[in-house]
């Protein structure tokens, strides 16, 4: 098979894979794809089985032998080209969406190399094309949600243990910090974008932790650290967002302005419904000394100034908090939103929720 066709089969399967941005038959997705994969990492690339795998099974694929295979899997597994975890002493491979994926592992190291900057523009070009192709992002149901900061949650309300950031933290032995990929990848394309938010606080529990640290796309922290990354983000007004199960095994600290996360459930009609955490900001009249620093902090512009205290605008609100943490005075509490329902148990239950909706 020629090196074109490798390319363009690649295409088919990328596709198929699916995620945010797929395979779609530009120039760009073909300069990007040359830039990422050699023709034989594209190959294997294309032989990969759905699920997790390991060199053997692939290498009967490739008609290859194990070792070959093994030390091929390995390179692109340092390339970030594809997942790879031990588990039970079985090392195994998975293979990789673009979005979410390989394009975000490329920038989770937070480095600035020249081939840094060229991956990123070669992206950045390829994220425009397909937005150009595919026009707005129409959400019909989330798959991402916001965590509420939990130590605001007013006194006697129920929160379950999936809206809980330190729950996340105690439970998880292996946590990784990493840089956002969002805010990274904006400046290596364009060295004045930036939002001066804090970039090393985005984090991985259990074996996303573990591919993260083993691959060095970012470093192992203690739980004390992890809380200290927590507070840290919360201060610069940014928001907890995973995806949208039970289980958590990401947690992205993102900003309005530059992530994937944010900025598509922002561009709705009532980003409210779409990305919430199942809470809202109830503000304290005798406290509030109408400072406007919750107005200021917003990354949604849910709140203003209506007289003497700050109103919310509940169809923008996503519950984040952020107003919540930096009120000097103390004067808003999180409540319970009653209409957003509970997210769904897991990744398959999130996956059939997704695909009724849009069937519907």
């Amino acid at each position: 098979m020629t090196s074109e066709a490798v390319y363009r089969r690649m295409f088919d399967v990328m596709t198929r894979r699916g995620g945010r941005y797929t395979g779609v038959d530009v120039p760009e997705f073909y300069a990007v794809a040359r830039e990422l994969f050699t023709p034989e990492e594209a190959v294997a690339n294309n032989a990969m089985p759905k699920g997790l795998f390991t060199a053997a099974q692939l290498a009967r694929e490739l008609g290859r032998s194990e070792d070959d295979t093994s030390a091929l899997l390995e390179t692109m597994a340092g390339k970030a080209l594809c997942f790879s975890v031990r588990i039970d002493g079985r090392r195994l491979y998975a293979a990789a969406r673009f979005v979410p994926g390989i394009f975000e592992f490329q920038f989770m190291r937070g480095t600035t190399t020249d081939k840094d900057k060229l991956l990123a523009r070669l992206i950045h070009e390829y994220k425009q094309a397909v937005d150009a192709r595919t026009g707005p992002v129409e959400i019909k149901y989330p798959a991402h949600r916001v965590i509420t900061v939990d130590r605001k949650v007013e006194a006697g309300t129920r929160i379950h243990t999936y809206q809980q950031v330190d729950e996340c933290i105690d439970k998880n032995d292996l946590i990784a910090v990493a840089s956002c990929y969002c805010r990274h990848e904006a400046k290596l394309v364009d060295d004045m974008d930036d939002c001066g938010k804090p970039v090393d606080v985005c984090m991985q529990f259990g074996h996303g932790a573990r591919f993260v640290i083993e691959r060095g796309l970012g470093r192992q922290v203690d739980r004390e650290e992890a809380r200290g990354v927590l507070r840290r983000a919360e201060e610069a007004g940014l928001v907890h967002c995973t995806m949208n199960t039970q289980e958590i095994d990401f947690l992205c600290n993102c900003c309005a302005c530059h992530c994937m996360i944010l900025k598509p459930a922002l561009q709705q009609p009532k980003p409210g419904l779409i990305l919430s955490s199942g809470f809202q900001p109830v503000v304290d009249p005798a406290v509030c000394t109408a400072c406007e620093n919750c107005v200021y902090m917003c990354p949604t512009e849910a709140l203003a100034l209506d007289g003497e205290y700050p109103v919310v605008d509940l169809d923008q609100c996503i519950g984040c908090g952020v107003c919540a943490s930096n009120c000097p005075a103390d004067a808003i509490a999180m409540k319970e939103r009653p209409e957003v329902p509970e997210p769904p148990e897991d990744k398959r239950a999130l996956v059939q929720a997704v695909k009724t909706a849009e069937a519907g």
